[in-house]
């Protein structure tokens, strides 16, 4: 299930949706390094975020998954928002120092292959930024929110899933340690709630909050590749069955490898002699 961008914008809109935002933003603050004039994409809904840390970019771009749809971003000046397949980004390799993933990796169809395509797109230098939910928080069990929708994933397997993509994780966050209830006085103490959640309950956080380092050299295995096999056809006329070996039973059975094998070999001489191939 892929979230709609007119649902993620209403989400991000309500009381619950700005409380999840600021949560995000802090656990983003405390991994972000500034990079003087780098050149920022976001990839999914991130456009709260770029608003926020794309202020000293020397180039930001909101690039929007097809199965998410787009909106216009920023509100006044040239769009920087494009419709993308996250398998096919439309970049020259090498061309980005940063990327910002929210909302996305969880819908991707394919994880390994979007983060390939990353690998592609960022400067020797590069990082990737991602923001995804945990497995094992409360905010992947409620459908009410967009962290409700998708793949949600533990450290572990970000971890396994990053290094076959040849990225290192570098930086570790957490955020939306309370939880999603739209009741007012439950998002009253989300305060209270989220210090007390990186304090006690750290490893039951809404989302799981990674930057991960581009790995230029590594060693990549070779793929054991299947046998191949060659295939000679032979004739094998209408009948031949026939001439197999007979069962006790006086019946001829099916014709096995070597039936066919000795019916080839009988009749290709044939064969050739009748198209001509053997010399008189």
């Amino acid at each position: 299930m892929h979230s709609d961008i007119v649902d993620l914008r209403s989400f991000y809109s309500t009381t619950l949706g700005r409380l999840a935002e600021r949560s995000i933003t802090m656990a983003l603050s405390s991994i972000w390094a500034v990079v003087p004039n780098e050149r920022l994409v976001g990839l999914g809904y991130t456009l709260p975020w770029l608003e926020r840390f794309g202020t000293d970019a020397e180039r930001v771009f909101a690039f929007m998954p097809a199965t998410q749809g787009a909106v216009v971003w920023p509100a006044t000046g040239p769009t920087a928002t494009a419709l993308v397949f996250d398998e096919e980004l439309p970049l020259v390799d090498a061309s980005i120092d940063r990327m910002l993933l929210v909302h996305s990796l969880e819908h991707a169809e394919n994880p390994r292959e979007t983060l390939n395509e990353i690998w592609r797109v960022l400067s020797p230098a590069g990082r990737v930024v991602i923001v995804v939910p945990n497995r094992r928080g409360v905010w992947a069990r409620f459908e009410h929110t967009p962290f409700g929708s998708g793949r949600p994933f533990s450290r572990g397997q970000l971890t396994e899933l990053l290094r076959e993509a040849n990225f290192t994780p570098a930086a570790w966050s957490d955020a939306l340690f309370f939880p999603p209830s739209r009741r007012h006085f439950m998002m009253r103490f989300h305060n209270v709630l989220e210090r007390a959640g990186r304090r006690f309950w750290p490893i039951f956080s809404g989302v799981i909050v990674v930057e991960a380092q581009k790995r230029l050299y590594q060693g990549v295995p070779v793929v054991q590749r299947a046998s191949r096999r060659v295939f000679v056809p032979v004739f094998s006329p209408h009948g031949a069955t026939g001439l197999g070996r007979m069962s006790l039973s006086g019946k001829a059975p099916s014709p096995g490898v070597d039936d066919v094998f000795v019916i080839g070999i009988t009749l290709f001489p044939t064969y050739l002699s009748w198209a001509g191939l053997l010399p008189d």
